[in-house]
């Protein structure tokens, strides 16, 4: 101890000797019989506390299992209640958004079919953005019912799917419905695709200041459509279009597009999902069965195919490949070509054992979608493309690929698939959950073009900010 001056008081008061006379006391007698009667030769013993005492130290020692028994009961009880034990929780909870009060009427509730409680694979939450970013454009009916109307379909599908959340907070991905295939402004009668970008960017620029999701992640959980002929790229003309690139602020987005091909290409580098253009769902119930069709076409096609492709913008259509076919087997009668446009073409369709899908502007096209749904092989000529669901939908068994450049063999190798394995792949191709898988319904239902849709985006879920905060993946 160190030795203290004697101007200054000692810290604690040295202490005194107990008194001899404390230390010998005896008991005062009591009633009880004298053999039982003790004697005490020692008084009780003093503590000698060096310190000074803390009442309410004792008070903490008597009561210091109370305190635990609680602590340890309200423990218990919140990991109970949370999916993640309170211990072991992230310290930083999702932002609470405050959103607008509204009335939930119940006919609303059961249609979304959902529950909080739902093992859906993917909750998404579908930003109400004012009408003139959607339901505005759809005063032309063309809208919801041309090849790019996808983007109002799966906005369609998506408001009542039973994975829809309303609470922003509770959402794995945000889809954006923008329209910007619906403007029939140009002279040919396909859409101008003009203010695609800047209608996209005023609809980001909205909900990036009311709500809090879109800057949080900078987009990578966000959802657009872009059901063009290279995607968010938007131009029909690939020079122009690679030239142009995605926008910035589309980069970090996931997009669902009808663009893919197998090779780099600059419209596809944002994330993104392969879909079919869109089909109306009538297209199956238009025709007879697949299967009881009478097929006496041979190999069908209808549609653009240039004497001279090269056009008055310089740029060769379908890279000749549609006017080879023309030369090459315009004459042939098992070959039926058609070049100008019939509103009863399906119907050709439903005869036909072989339909052709050459590449246009871009290399996907409708016929795809529409040969399948009606039971003729697609014999795709369209390299390096990628087609929608490959990861589900075993394409090689439905339909035949034939290169570019390989053009002039198409008569000979169809032949052999007749000799060979034709019944084969009509069997895989007549089936309904094949057929099912690429049209879009205004009501999801399992196993059509909406629902794979979700089971791309179920592979995707490591881009959702909630997922990544809470740790839980499944």
């Amino acid at each position: 101890m160190r030795n203290q001056s004697p101007s200054q008081p000692l810290s604690h008061p040295p202490t005194q000797p107990t008194p001899v006379s404390d230390l010998l006391s005896f008991t005062m007698p009591d009633r009880r019989p004298l053999h039982h009667q003790r004697m005490k030769l020692f008084g009780r013993r003093t503590r000698h506390n060096h310190f000074p005492r803390f009442p309410y130290l004792d008070k903490l020692k008597r009561y210091y299992k109370w305190f635990l028994w609680l602590a340890l009961s309200l423990y218990f009880f919140l990991s109970s209640t949370s999916n993640t034990p309170v211990l072991f929780s992230n310290p930083l909870p999702l932002k609470q958004t405050t959103l607008p009060q509204k009335t939930t009427t119940r006919a609303l509730t059961e249609s979304l079919q959902f529950s909080t409680s739902s093992s859906s694979p993917v909750k998404i939450y579908i930003y109400e953005l004012p009408s003139r970013f959607n339901k505005d454009w759809l005063s032309n009916p063309r809208c919801s019912t041309h090849l790019f109307a996808a983007e109002v379909a799966i906005h369609e599908a998506l408001l009542t799917y039973r994975g829809r959340v309303i609470d922003p907070n509770e959402a794995d991905f945000f889809f954006v419905p923008v329209y910007v295939s619906c403007n029939f402004s140009t002279t040919n009668g396909f859409p101008s695709l003009g203010h695609a970008k800047p209608l996209i960017k005023e609809a980001i620029n909205l909900i990036s200041s009311k709500f809090p999701f879109w800057n949080r992640s900078r987009g990578r959980d966000h959802i657009f459509v872009a059901s063009h002929d290279f995607g968010a790229c938007f131009h029909p003309m690939e020079e122009v279009a690679i030239a142009d690139g995605i926008p910035e602020f589309l980069k970090e987005t996931m997009l669902l597009q009808t663009f893919g091909v197998k090779r780099k290409h600059v419209c596809q580098e944002a994330e993104h999902v392969v879909i079919p253009p869109y089909v109306v769902p009538e297209v199956s119930k238009e025709q007879p069965d697949p299967a009881a069709a009478r097929r006496d076409i041979f190999a069908f096609f209808r549609g653009k195919m240039e004497v001279h492709p090269k056009n008055i913008s310089g740029r060769f259509y379908s890279k000749k490949v549609r006017t080879k076919i023309l030369k090459q087997y315009g004459n042939n009668p098992k070959f039926y070509l058609k070049r100008k446009r019939l509103d009863g073409y399906r119907s050709e369709i439903a005869r036909s054992v072989f339909c052709l899908c050459p590449l246009g502007w871009a290399p996907w096209s409708p016929r795809l979608v529409e040969s399948v749904e009606l039971g003729c092989i697609p014999v795709i000529i369209a390299d390096g493309i990628r087609l929608p669901f490959q990861s589900t939908m075993k394409w090689d068994e439905i339909s035949l690929t034939v290169a570019e450049r390989e053009v002039d063999k198409l008569e000979s190798v169809l032949d052999l698939v007749v000799k060979t394995n034709l019944t084969v792949i009509q069997h895989n191709l007549w089936d309904p959950v094949k057929r099912r898988a690429l049209l879009f319904n205004n009501r999801m239902l399992e196993g059509d073009a909406t629902w794979h849709v979700i089971q791309e985006l179920a592979g995707k879920i490591d881009r959702s900010w909630k997922r990544q905060v809470t740790g839980t993946w499944r």
